[in-house]
């Protein structure tokens, strides 16, 4: 509980009142808190009740200290008035127990509740418009966070040794070794769906032999980045934005910034470097066990051994569809830290905004990767590759 106060301190609370030409004047004395003010609530309620409110004049000359139970008390009696911190409803110069009672009638202000949605086309798409609204901002923010993640990674680019190598191989580790189970599982089932569903329909028409280019082209090109993007979006980009967000809770971060720590070079960079560098090679193992996972499946289904399969794959699939793949992983290891970093800054003080930023990192993620793969695959066709 807040308490103000002036010189006069130790005095006992009074309440007086005179008229002044037509006005009445409300004297409060001594120290208005909370122990010592219960039995002036009746009176200033007679008072409020009984008199127009622009006739009530509070002199402050004789208060003593204040706390927020007195400023309510007091502020109170002005609450219907037009202009309840207008100079002329004061006498006396006690500035802490004005700001007092001007923040009481700020934090106990009525709130009309708000309209009910009467639903039709208009409440429609008032609801796209303010979706549209809200993801435009999103965009921007997060554009604006990888600006200043850029020119962060560049300070440091200049200046090495402020890199910090310690973190940024523990991260690599937690969010990039230890995901590499469940991918490969994933991946590896990924690849034998893909085998055993183009296997019953190539074989309908005598060409069961091209199952070895499906799963080739499919683990190669799409499966294997984007079945890893998607567990490291909802793996360790929820896990950093949970990171992040706590600390900024525990005012963490704010401590960071008096000891002049960047919490973009201590906490965004390592993780931004670990996601690029571990994208790339879980990547890698996931088309590894894909291809194991669609071998193993035409080999049980197909009769095709586990030597035909490499050889074919060798033979007639080029090196551009495994490029192809690669070249996405950095970009999806990128913006799934950005996305996490940026909503973990922007975490509350409440659980409940955790929570709520957890989600959205984790959808937001999927969703960009997804768009981005799009974008990738309308790119290398144009390009023919």
């Amino acid at each position: 509980m807040a308490i103000a106060s002036v010189d006069i301190a130790g005095a006992r609370a009074e309440l007086t009142t005179r008229d002044e030409d037509g006005k009445i004047i409300v004297e409060p004395r001594g120290d208005w808190v909370v122990e010592t003010i219960g039995r002036f609530d009746a009176p200033l309620r007679r008072i409020e009740e009984g008199h127009e409110p622009g006739d009530i004049i509070i002199d402050l000359s004789f208060l003593g200290r204040i706390d927020t139970a007195g400023a309510y008390l007091l502020g109170r009696t002005l609450r219907r008035c037009g202009d309840p911190d207008g100079d002329w409803h004061y006498f006396g110069d006690h500035g802490p127990a004005r700001r007092l009672m001007a923040e009481m009638r700020r934090r106990l202000a009525h709130c009309p509740p708000g309209e009910e949605d009467t639903g039709g086309l208009i409440a429609v798409m008032a609801r796209i418009g303010k979706g549209l609204e809200d993801a435009w901002a999103e965009t921007v923010d997060t554009f604006a966070f990888f600006g200043r993640t850029v020119t962060t990674f560049s300070s440091i680019a200049l200046i090495p040794a402020r890199l910090r190598i310690t973190a940024t191989v523990h991260l690599m580790e937690t969010a990039g070794v230890n995901a590499l189970p469940i991918i490969a599982v994933l991946s590896f089932f990924i690849g034998a769906v893909v085998a055993f569903m183009g296997a019953n329909l190539l074989e309908t028409f005598g060409a069961a032999v091209f199952t070895v280019e499906l799963v080739g082209i499919s683990v190669l090109r799409e499966f294997g980045v984007l079945i890893t993007a998607i567990l490291l979006a909802g793996r360790s980009d929820s896990a950093f934005t949970a990171a992040i967000g706590s600390m900024k809770m525990q005012q963490e971060i704010d401590a960071m910034k008096v000891m002049g720590l960047d919490p973009y070079e201590v906490l965004v960079i390592p993780r931004v470097i670990a996601c690029v560098i571990m994208a790339p090679l879980l990547t890698f193992a996931a088309m590894l066990t894909g291809i194991i996972g669609g071998a193993l499946v035409s080999w049980a289904t197909l009769d095709i051994s586990p030597t035909f399969f490499i050889t074919r794959m060798q033979d007639t699939l080029d090196y551009t569809h495994f490029m192809v793949g690669m070249s996405k992983a950095p970009v999806f290891g990128l913006v799934i830290a950005i996305i996490g970093c940026r909503h973990g800054l922007q975490v509350g003080g409440d659980v409940e905004s955790l929570g709520s930023r957890v989600t959205t990192s984790v959808v937001q993620s999927i969703f960009a990767v997804i768009v981005i793969d799009a974008l990738f695959a309308l790119l290398y066709l144009e390009l023919d590759i």
